[in-house]
């Protein structure tokens, strides 16, 4: 464009020089539809119309080549110029670019919507038309060379089809995936094609040497390349909370057509010596414009309506999240994504809910529907969707996700639940059963949520809220996980249990002062199960003994191989310090592994009653031997402030403090304070955000774990750690 206004003031560069951008954007617009065209993420229709438009280029290309050879051999270079090479690579590309327009696959469409589409697309095709009439068409007619004729007449005609093509494919949502700015940028392109060659006139006034090819071809490959590149960037499906929108009840290309009509119109008699004519003129574009503004004031309210509307019939008006069917929607759509691709449904029951309804009433159930919804809703990926389906019924899509990052979400969901709800001065804690169900692409909807169901109703028979995998043994008994005992006693025999650890950081400089050990099992048809799948079962079982002797000695065999780490913090059960000789065999195992006793924290939930005096009495011996203690979920029992002076030399404050908002920055700041206090330690649990850091390390807090630091790493990993952190 700078080369070609240069020429146009002032003729100082070679004429052949002009055309070299056409032939060289050609090429760069065909590599990078082909490139898009070779985009595994997108569907096969998105990357057969990129190969077309790249077959577009090529044939554009070797027009304007044609056509530029044609004007600088020529040697009078007035008038359009066509050439038989350009004339057969033009009507090519028109006809492919048709051709890949319309082999676009759409969604169903009624009658009414077909004809809307279908009259302004030929709205904008007749103001097209007008302008070529105008500008190339009827000087044409006057023409003493018939070819001219004929072929301005066919050019026309194809260009003007093909902005009918493409206007219809801008104006209708395709059923299968195509970024909406790429789709307009291809039409604008299209548009510069069909209107640029009517100002040849004009140019050639100045300077017959000049043609608009000269700056429209650039500019075609231009936005066609950005296109591409639109195409190449734009996620393959809206992220979660984005859903995709409705065809829009009407098009501002219409209105653009009718305004540029307008403007020819007050162009060609304006001029004119009529005074009447000009009035008449002048008034007939204003009422036009009128009443194309007064159509476009009603199509935005009704806009509005629609989107409101649309949210309600897809969302559910109490929780606001989506419902059943935009559930199935979002589901269906992970699960028919291009690749093999992991997708995982967990369902989500809230066990006693009629009970909270029948007595304290319906309101209050509401209530904790609502905060049981923005808990889960705050706590999965960006990418997974949260749904109520009905009742006390929730769903989760974990788009993306292979088991194991379903454990890690379905945690994540545990210890969003684990705090009570505060309803209308009602404390009501939460108990929910989670059933997952692990699938991939190709699956089918129906089964992935009936497996959840099974799964889910198989979770109920476990104490506490829990999550459960499905398995096909479901199924045969029933939902029935009595099994689950024996196979515990198995697991703790056969080695199918192991020990993760996630590090305690120092605030702010995140320097590791300990860890905590975590078990894990590593069941063979469950997949890995997290503690609030089995522990509730063991403790009910008695099997929680066995299983922190199993925990106790793997976790203090594995610290004295860790000399580098500080402390250790190891979960106990209240169940545990009633065992007689505890304490004896604490000391027992501290001795064989040549383990010092403060490198050792064991900790107990203050969820659990530790107030009999065989427990107070094993908490008293093994602080004498050296081994601190330390009351875990720190805010959600009802410990004494006898048994914090006591029995206790650290409190853990509960995740569900630290990732609230500053409203309960308080009760936070209360504990930091009762602890210093009383010369108490303190650890924040589940700090996921450098925002809660920064407000923890503000109250007070010197020492803190979560996601944000760390996950649970497995032995191996969490010593590479230790290693990098000493050589540091």
């Amino acid at each position: 464009m700078v080369l070609f206004l240069i020429n146009l003031v002032h003729p100082v560069l070679p004429w052949a020089l002009l055309w070299l951008p056409g032939p060289v954007g050609a090429t760069l617009l065909a590599a990078a539809g082909f490139r898009t065209a070779r985009s595994s993420h997108l569907p096969a229709a998105t990357r057969r119309l990129w190969r077309h438009i790249g077959l577009v280029a090529v044939l554009v290309g070797c027009g304007s080549l044609s056509q530029a050879y044609d004007i600088v051999t020529a040697a009078d270079p007035a008038g359009p110029h066509f050439s038989v090479g350009q004339m057969i690579f033009c009507a090519g590309a028109i006809s492919v670019i048709m051709y890949a327009m319309l082999r676009l696959p759409f969604g169903s469409q009624t009658r009414g919507e077909l004809v809307r589409v279908v009259l302004d697309a030929g709205t904008v095709m007749l103001a097209c038309a007008l302008f070529a009439w105008h500008f190339s068409t009827r000087k044409a007619l006057g023409a003493d060379d018939p070819r001219r004729l004929y072929m301005s007449l066919a050019l026309t005609v194809m260009a003007l089809l093909a902005a009918f093509a493409v206007a219809k494919v801008t104006m209708t949502r395709p059923s299968v995936f195509i970024d909406r700015s790429s789709l307009r940028l291809i039409g604008l392109a299209v548009v510069v094609g069909a209107i640029a060659p009517t100002f040849r006139p004009f140019v050639e006034s100045i300077d017959p040497h000049l043609f608009p090819d000269m700056v429209d071809l650039p500019l075609i490959y231009f936005f066609g390349a950005w296109a591409a590149d639109r195409q190449r960037r734009a996620a393959v499906a809206p992220r979660r909370g984005v859903r995709t929108p409705r065809q829009r009840s009407f098009s501002v290309l219409p209105y653009v057509a009718v305004a540029a009509v307008d403007g020819l119109l007050l162009a060609v008699a304006l001029p004119r010596d009529a005074d009447d004519r000009q009035v008449i003129v002048i008034s007939s574009v204003a009422l036009t414009a009128l009443v194309v503004l007064r159509q476009l004031t009603a199509f935005l309210d009704n806009g509005r309506l629609l989107r409101r509307l649309d949210h309600g019939a897809t969302h559910d008006a109490l929780t606001q999240l989506p419902n059943r069917t935009l559930f199935h929607e979002r589901l269906q759509r992970a699960l028919t994504m291009p690749g093999e691709r992991p997708v995982a449904v967990a369902l989500i029951d809230l066990d006693d809910f009629k009970e909270v309804n029948d007595t304290l009433g319906h309101e209050i159930g509401d209530l904790l529907l609502i905060a049981v919804a923005q808990r889960l809703n705050a706590c999965i990926r960006v990418e997974d969707t949260v749904a109520r389906l009905g009742g006390d019924e929730f769903v989760v899509v974990l788009d993306g996700a292979d088991p194991a990052v379903a454990d890690l979400a379905a945690q994540r969901m545990i210890e969003a639940l684990r705090a009570p709800v505060l309803a209308d001065g009602h404390e009501l804690p939460i108990r929910a059963s989670i059933g997952i169900a692990d699938g991939h692409s190709g699956d089918d909807a129906s089964v992935l949520l009936r497996q959840a169901d099974i799964a889910m109703y198989a979770a109920k028979a476990i104490a506490g809220t829990a999550s459960l995998h499905f398995t096909p043994l479901m199924t045969h008994a029933g939902a029935d996980p009595a099994g689950l005992g024996a196979e515990l006693r198995e697991a703790i025999d056969e080695d199918q249990l192991y020990l993760v650890y996630q590090p305690i950081v120092a605030l702010p400089d995140r320097r590791v002062l300990g860890a905590e050990a975590l078990v894990r099992w590593a069941h063979p048809v469950h997949g890995t199960m997290a503690p609030p799948a089995f522990i509730p079962l063991a403790e009910r079982t008695g099997l929680i003994v066995p299983l922190s002797r199993w925990v106790l000695r793997t976790a203090v065999s594995q610290l004295a191989r860790w000399e580098s780490l500080s402390v250790l913090n190891i979960n106990v059960s209240a169940r545990d310090l009633r065992e007689p000789g505890f304490a004896a065999q604490v000391g027992d195992l501290l001795t064989e592994f040549g383990v010092d006793p403060h490198r050792i924290t064991l900790e107990i939930t203050e969820t659990l009653p530790v107030d009999g005096e065989d427990e107070v009495g094993t908490l008293a011996e093994l602080r004498a031997l050296g081994v601190r203690v330390s009351l875990d979920d720190f805010g959600t029992g009802h410990s004494t402030l006898a048994m914090l002076h006591d029995t206790v030399d650290e409190l853990k404050l509960d995740s569900s403090f630290t990732q609230e908002a500053d409203g309960r920055a308080p009760i936070a700041a209360t504990v930091q304070r009762m602890a210093d206090s009383l010369g108490l330690a303190t650890i924040a649990e589940g700090v996921e955000t450098p925002d809660q850091a920064a407000r923890l390390l503000s109250l007070g807090y010197s020492s803190a774990q979560g996601f944000y630091f760390a996950r649970p790493l497995p032995a191996d990993e969490f010593g590479a750690l230790l290693t990098e952190a000493a050589a540091a």
